[in-house]
């Protein structure tokens, strides 16, 4: 099956953005297997977690901006954004779904996000369907 190339346009410094309909809308009608989502980019990341409650995200905004605050003395990375890169790297930069008969299966609360670190910016995100 072909790989898919979307595009997600980030609107902030830093976010988390519910990209889950994003996804299932790409899935074929028919599929089962895995479907592997990459974000090809060193500044922002994907991760499946709570997508009821707004605090959610708040709170883990809020902690990773304490874990790794934007200004640090000691970063050496020209650009300024080394921030970015770290927290990227904490959360990491693919998921794996699993999609059953066209659907992906999430727990109840789960959505998956996209974390930007480093925008407003526009973003590819590809998924690769196995199985």
């Amino acid at each position: 099956m072909k790989m898919k190339e979307l595009h997600i346009k980030t609107t902030k410094h830093s976010e988390f953005i519910d990209i889950t309909e994003t996804i299932q809308r790409n899935i074929p009608k028919a599929y089962s297997g895995i479907a592997v989502v990459y974000v090809p980019h060193t500044t922002c990341a994907l991760f499946v977690n709570e997508g009821a409650d707004p605090d959610v995200m708040k709170d883990l905004g809020n902690k990773l901006d304490k874990l790794v605050p934007w200004k640090e003395p000691y970063f050496r990375h020209l650009e300024g954004n080394s921030a970015a890169h770290i927290k990227s790297i904490l959360i990491g930069n693919s998921v794996t779904l699993i999609v059953e008969e066209g659907t992906l299966k999430l727990g109840t609360w789960e959505k998956v996000f996209l974390a930007e670190f480093d925008g407003p910016r526009q973003r590819k995100l590809w998924i690769q369907f196995m199985g």
